[in-house]
């Protein structure tokens, strides 16, 4: 997994905006734009089998994947998505949920998702996932036969609240390995993330 990290100004003009008189000293975090690449999330099963297996578990303020039990905010296999948040969805494998997590799928663009809809905030539950599984009803689609592809559904932005109640968003690029142009799922090695994320770090903000 390869992570290029990127700090944007916008932190410094929240900052200018969120402070009060009282509280000029206050130190505003920069906000963290990242790129992720490669993050490999694998599955045991499937193709009529069950499915099983470890989940990879990542967290957006280090930039890292993690084996930490309490420390994450997603959880992929395959591509399953789970948040550190409410509670198991009955999944096999799947994570205790220790934090206050919780998710929503935003229609939009990185550059036009500005802030988060603390309304639309969902916790994963029993046989509900915040971050819904399936062909057209989450972040991808299935092609089914001849070509078998998964793709990422343009326009689809995952918003995250952490694990300790900071806030991300995400845009998923790519399903396969260093995310080709024309992928091939017959030669092009899945259930390799490439996203882009953006890292609120700060307590209390909402905006990115």
């Amino acid at each position: 997994m390869k992570t290029i990290k990127f700090l944007s100004l916008l932190a410094f003009f929240i900052g200018f905006t969120s402070c009060s008189s009282d509280d000029d000293n206050a130190t505003v975090l920069p906000i963290e734009s990242e790129l992720i690449q490669n993050l490999h999330a694998p599955q045991e099963g499937g193709q009529g089998q069950p499915v099983y297996g470890e989940f990879t578990k990542f967290n957006f303020a280090t930039g890292q994947t993690t084996t930490s039990d309490t420390d994450w905010d997603i959880a992929i296999r395959g591509t399953i998505i789970l948040i550190n948040g409410g509670e198991k969805t009955g999944i096999d494998d799947e994570p205790n949920r220790t934090g206050n997590g919780s998710a929503y799928i935003a229609n939009g663009t990185m550059g036009s998702v500005t802030s988060v809809d603390t309304s639309r905030l969902k916790e994963d539950a029993v046989n509900a996932q915040a971050i819904p599984t399936g062909s057209g009803t989450g972040w991808y689609i299935y092609a089914g036969p001849p070509t078998h592809l998964i793709t990422p559904i343009a326009g689809k932005i995952l918003v995250f609240k952490t694990h300790d109640g900071k806030y991300a968003k995400m845009e998923i690029l790519s399903y396969y390995k260093d995310a080709p142009a024309n992928p091939d799922a017959f030669e092009d090695f899945d259930k390799y993330y490439t996203f882009n994320y953006v890292y609120q770090p700060n307590e209390n903000l909402i905006e990115f």
